[in-house]
């Protein structure tokens, strides 16, 4: 009896063996049919193909594992920054050259830290929030203060010109790119001390070419005149180029300080410059529409925006067909922080080409060949000749007054659209 009690406990053991061990062939087939065609056709016992098996994984995921440390090896030795941070924007890795740029001092345990414990940079950090909000690549460019540099010393503190790439990466991690900019500001301000200094050294010269070409005016007989009228054309043309770099390098300096502040309203600084341009428009028959506020009171310095529409419209003016229609349209937008006040000009010209749009507003940039355009009966308008600094000087007074301008084509007509964005305090 109690053998037959052994073959019977005996036999319940095994019955669950023989399942699994069902179960496990199963599985190692499926896992053979992965193999490469040679070794899959291979006859082998149950262990062989399974060793095999994961031979393969582990010589796959160590290539993997070499390739992977390769490429981090190459960021890490990369010339500029590169740091990560998780979904809950802490630090999990940065290259050496992030560490120099932003100062990091991770210590020596390299555990995650939440990123603004490690750099106050608030620009940095919206940044990634951008790039994570948007699910695509953000870019950005800011001024860096290390973390040394108190409230009180902060203009006078070492500051590093960054631009800063973000783009988000799987499980809500985000990846930025950090390239120091200093270079390129060293150059750009080379750049412009020289050009001032030129100008300043033309100026003098220049005053008197044309008081002697004003006093030869008078003094020649009416059939060679038109010579000194040419002359004095071109004097004056040159004169208001300078003029231009004078006030651009002005402008460079402290800019919020050369500016006279005071209670201005930029719809009557509209119209007045538009009647400054009037008699040109009107032997274009071009004609100007303006849409919006009756009245916008900001603190502005009144001449310096004047040439801001002056310069603008007659942008818009040199461009557009005849017969064509310039429009501006001001507004308050209230979606930001603060309000702030919306200048939309759209003319109804070519527009502008879309690689030129980044370049719009730097000095002497022109883009007057693709900006001709051809109208009915009438070869292509030969655009009037220009120096390549009057957008550049608008916005240089927009910034000066804590606002932006941008450039862009109007999705409905195809001309040009410039936006211009004022700080506004609204009045009761």
């Amino acid at each position: 009896m109690s053998v037959f009690w052994f073959l019977a406990g005996l036999a319940i053991g095994i019955l669950p063996l023989t399942i699994y061990r069902s179960h496990l062939s199963s599985r190692i087939d499926q896992l053979a049919k992965t193999l490469p065609p040679d070794e899959a056709s291979v006859d082998l016992s149950i262990m062989s193909r399974l060793s095999m098996r994961l031979a393969h994984d582990q010589a796959q995921t160590e290539k993997l594992e070499r390739k992977l440390e390769v490429w981090k090896q190459i960021l890490y030795l990369a010339p500029i920054g590169y740091l990560q941070v998780d979904e809950e924007n802490q630090l999990i890795w940065c290259n050496s050259a992030a560490v120099q740029l932003l100062g990091i001092n991770q210590g020596d345990d390299y555990a995650p830290r939440l990123l603004l414990e490690l750099v106050r940079s608030y620009e940095l950090d919206a940044l990634i929030e951008k790039a994570r909000e948007k699910g695509q690549p953000h870019q950005r460019e800011w001024r860096f203060y290390p973390a040394s540099a108190d409230a009180e010393n902060l203009s006078q503190a070492r500051s590093t010109p960054l631009r800063g790439l973000a783009f988000p990466l799987q499980g809500g991690e985000v990846g930025v790119f950090l390239e120091d900019r200093q270079e390129a500001v060293t150059l750009s301000q080379q750049r412009d001390r020289w050009t001032s200094d030129v100008a300043h050294e033309l100026k003098t010269p220049l005053t008197s070419i044309r008081l002697v070409a004003e006093t030869l005016q008078s003094r020649i007989d009416p059939p060679n005149r038109q010579w000194v009228d040419r002359l004095l054309n071109e004097t004056l043309r040159l004169s208001r180029l300078v003029q231009d770099l004078l006030d651009l390098s002005q402008l460079d300096l402290n800019p919020a300080q050369r500016l006279k502040l005071k209670q201005t309203d930029l719809v009557t600084l509209i119209n007045a410059a538009w009647q400054s341009l009037e008699p040109i428009a009107s032997e274009k028959q071009v004609q100007f529409y303006y849409s919006g506020l009756a009245s916008v009171i900001v603190r502005a310095d009144e001449a310096r925006m004047h040439r801001v529409f002056l310069n603008l419209l007659d942008n818009s003016l040199k461009y557009s067909p005849n017969k064509g229609i310039i429009r501006i349209e001001t507004s308050v937008n209230d979606q930001s922080v603060s309000p702030q006040i919306q200048v939309d000009l759209v003319d109804a010209g070519a527009g502008f080409p879309e690689d030129a749009i980044p370049h719009i507003f730097e000095r002497f940039y022109r883009a007057d060949p693709s900006r001709v355009r051809s109208t009915q009966g009438r070869e292509a308008m030969q655009p009037t000749s220009g120096s390549g600094l009057g957008l550049a000087i608008v916005r240089q007074i927009i910034e000066a007054h804590q606002g932006t301008v941008r450039a862009q084509n109007h999705p409905e007509t195809g001309g040009a659209w410039v936006q211009v964005i004022l700080p506004y305090e609204r009045t009761s």
